[in-house]
């Protein structure tokens, strides 16, 4: 029998909202995402100097993972046995194309290596681990849409041998002015059972 583990918590971020567990914790009128993201930082008092200096699909990321290790009474200083499994459609496109137009003009070449440092989508897990000390395994897929099989098959993987005491999974993406995080803790214990059908049903609550 296959050993069935659970989700002790989820947390959606997406149309100028923010929900843990189902319950809104943030919410705004503001359409934009860096002026809402700026908003809701102060409001849910996210401590982290670095984080303005992030891209967008890393804010996204970081935040979402936050409030959920926060959730969990995880501190930030000791090492944490947290794998990360994340997955999205647009890899980093947004900022590869932030990268492009700094030197696409010949007459004002001017790449940055700020910019650069997060071409790759698995940047954002480097952030969250940095802030939350997780020093295990991670991985980031890029799927057409959100893939719930995937992400449980690797999740169950890694608790069954022993990897990980939790993973940290979900869909984070951002393309242009759209945006959409789903982040969820599995864990030995918890109310919802880790399966492909738990997954989606949260995904699409």
């Amino acid at each position: 029998m296959d050993e069935t583990f659970h989700i002790s918590s989820y947390c959606h971020i997406k149309s100028s909202s923010i929900l843990l567990d189902g319950t809104v914790l943030f919410s705004s009128s503001i359409q934009e995402f860096s002026p809402f993201m700026k908003s809701a930082v102060q409001h849910l008092e996210t401590k982290y100097p670095k984080f303005y200096k992030m891209d967008n699909l890393s804010k996204l990321a970081f935040l979402a993972a936050d409030i959920l290790l926060k959730q969990n009474k995880l501190t930030s200083d000791k090492a944490q046995n947290i794998a990360i499994i994340l997955s999205n459609k647009s890899s980093s496109l947004d900022t590869d194309r932030k990268h492009q137009a700094s030197f696409s003009d010949l007459n004002n070449f001017f790449p940055s290596p700020s910019v650069f440092v997060y071409t790759l989508p698995n940047i954002c897990m480097g952030e969250i681990s940095i802030k939350h000390q997780l020093h295990t395994e991670n991985c980031f897929f890029i799927f057409d849409h959100f893939n719930a099989d995937h992400l449980w098959l690797n999740a169950q993987s890694l608790l069954k041998r022993k990897k990980a005491e939790k993973v940290l999974c979900g869909w984070v993406d951002f393309d242009d002015k759209d945006y959409e995080a789903f982040l969820y803790l599995v864990e030995e214990n918890g109310i919802i059972a880790h399966t492909p059908n738990n997954i989606k049903r949260l995904y699409t609550t």
